[in-house]
């Protein structure tokens, strides 16, 4: 689902940032079922969701990494005061069910076990996901980016759930994936190693906020509020995410 309906019979109207795909997939649906809005939502990275703001008259909503939201909020594009925190991820490893699990018990293994991989499925930082572009300077600082450069399939569709790197190793494209947890989870055909060594590992706040040009700040509100329910938060630790609240 990429939008639960057209935009243009919409209430509300959100882009949201892949790495909550899965909740929002779950969640979504249930607060149009409690409160009889219409939702149209998609989803992207969220280099390509600022992009697409600057121009874009009709969103109402964001959903996206928090850091990435410092221009949105420098240039007036969404309400500052908005801004609300809902989940936070970290990134992990899968390989093909019934694989052989690599060791990644710290950074030396964990850097040992990218040389010894034949091929990395990871997000490609060109299009603005924040995950593709930590795990860049992560292999940067380990002193192994030139080295396994020729073996990264870098998934380059963020909009298409299918084209992300559990599924390229789910359908043998790959043989290691690397990405945010929520999203290796929802993959079948995949087995979780773990996150990455604490060392090494970062986390990814996304943050909802609602854009000055919205005629739907009251629905808005009410979505966010949402979110932040008890049951919300519950959802978003079985998707494989922490919430965070305010």
């Amino acid at each position: 689902m990429n939008a639960t309906v057209p935009a243009d019979s919409a209430d509300l109207t959100i882009r949201c940032a892949v790495g909550m795909r899965q909740v929002m997939l779950d969640l979504v649906p249930k607060f149009e079922k409690a409160t009889n809005y219409r939702v149209a939502i998609t989803f992207n990275s969220s280099g390509e969701i600022v992009k697409g703001v600057d121009s874009d008259k009709t969103v109402d909503i964001v959903i996206i990494f928090r850091s990435a939201l410092e221009h949105l909020v420098a240039a007036k594009k969404v309400v500052e005061s908005s801004l609300t925190n809902i989940a936070m991820a970290r990134v992990g490893v899968a390989v093909l069910k019934g694989a052989a699990k690599p060791d990644i018990s710290s950074p030396t293994a964990f850097k040992q076990a990218m040389l010894n991989a034949k091929t990395i499925a990871c997000p490609d930082p060109a299009r603005g996901g924040a995950s593709g572009e930590y795990l860049v300077r992560m292999f940067e600082r380990l002193g192994i980016g030139e080295a396994i450069k020729s073996k990264l399939v870098l998934s380059d569709s963020p909009e298409n759930e299918k084209a992300m790197p559990g599924y390229l190793v789910a359908t043998g494209k790959a043989e290691i994936a690397l990405h945010q947890m929520q999203e290796l989870l929802a993959v079948p055909g995949i087995d979780i190693v773990g996150p990455l060594p604490e060392e090494i590992q970062t986390t990814f706040i996304f943050t909802a906020a609602i854009t000055t040009n919205s005629k739907q700040a009251e629905v808005a509100n009410a979505l966010i509020r949402f979110l932040c329910t008890p049951d919300a938060k519950n959802t978003i630790k079985i998707k494989g995410m922490e919430p965070v609240g305010q």
